[in-house]
């Protein structure tokens, strides 16, 4: 009888294992508001960063060693064109939700527009995040 419910239950556990969420990045985001807030930062790793991709790169970059920091800065010039960077790293995790300053992998894409609106240029720096993480991301595995 003990056999069977320990048997039972470890079925239950690998059955809940099997369906649980897949793991994460700890990812950090250290953007200016004025281009990018931080929710639409959010939503552009989450398109960009799948559960597929994420399972290929957990292979090679565990979840639990390994986190992403992002930044987009940027703004209007007294001419009024929108000059925008953005900056995706991959850095050490340590414990918890604690990043290391120690780049692994960085990319950097900066472009400019004359006589944008703020929205164009709130546009084009979502562009240029999903660039550098594409970038970071190519660096890493292959497409």
């Amino acid at each position: 009888m003990h056999i069977r419910r320990t048997f039972a239950l470890s079925l239950l556990l690998s059955a809940a294992g099997a369906f649980a969420a897949p793991p994460k990045y700890l990812i950090i985001d250290h953007s200016s508001e004025t281009v990018m807030e931080k929710t639409a930062a959010m939503a552009v790793w989450n398109s960009r960063l799948d559960a597929k991709m994420t399972a290929r790169l957990n292979k090679l970059y565990p979840v639990s060693k390994w986190g992403f920091i992002s930044q987009v800065e940027g703004g209007f010039t007294d001419q009024n064109a929108c000059v925008v960077t953005a900056r995706v790293i991959m850095v050490p995790r340590i414990t918890g939700s604690r990043l290391v300053f120690k780049p692994n992998k960085t990319a950097t894409t900066f472009a400019s527009q004359a006589g944008a609106t703020r929205e164009q240029c709130r546009e084009m720096a979502r562009g240029k995040l999903e660039e550098a993480i594409a970038a970071v991301g190519s660096s890493l595995i292959r497409p």
